[in-house]
């Protein structure tokens, strides 16, 4: 059983991992990707390290920005290209994991790393 601590520390691991530097390529300026805007369903995997081994949470992209969609004590920082590479930042008090990856139509996939965990990330658009 985990405490919502651990979840909270290792979730903000895997996300900040997911964030994913190799899930999203090359950084852009946020106002570049309005084709990726909309709300994304993401989920971390961690095949690596001591982080649960799941998370899905979701992340909506504005103007090429990512921000946390939902209710997790969570900040989500990245940028998504204009050919949909992603960079990103996921933290929660001193945890942070980083992630990249590139978005293609309503898909996207990568890898993330922080801490002693690193992992791979799926995401799917959910809508606008």
């Amino acid at each position: 059983m985990f405490t919502l601590q651990n979840r909270t520390r290792n979730f903000a691991a895997g996300a900040l991992a997911l964030s994913l530097a190799a899930f999203f390529g090359a950084p852009s300026t946020a106002t570049s990707s309005p084709n990726f805007d909309g709300l994304w369903s993401v989920v971390i995997v961690t095949e690596k390290g001591t982080c649960d081994r799941a998370y899905r949470y979701p992340i909506r992209i504005s103007r090429g920005a990512l921000v946390n969609a939902g209710d997790s004590p969570i900040t989500i920082t990245g940028k998504v290209g204009d050919n949909g590479s992603i960079t990103v930042r996921v933290s929660h008090g001193n945890k942070s994991a980083t992630g990249s990856g590139r978005l293609a139509g309503k898909m996207g996939a990568g890898s993330w790393s922080g801490g002693d965990c690193a992992g791979t990330w799926e995401a799917e658009r959910r809508g606008a």
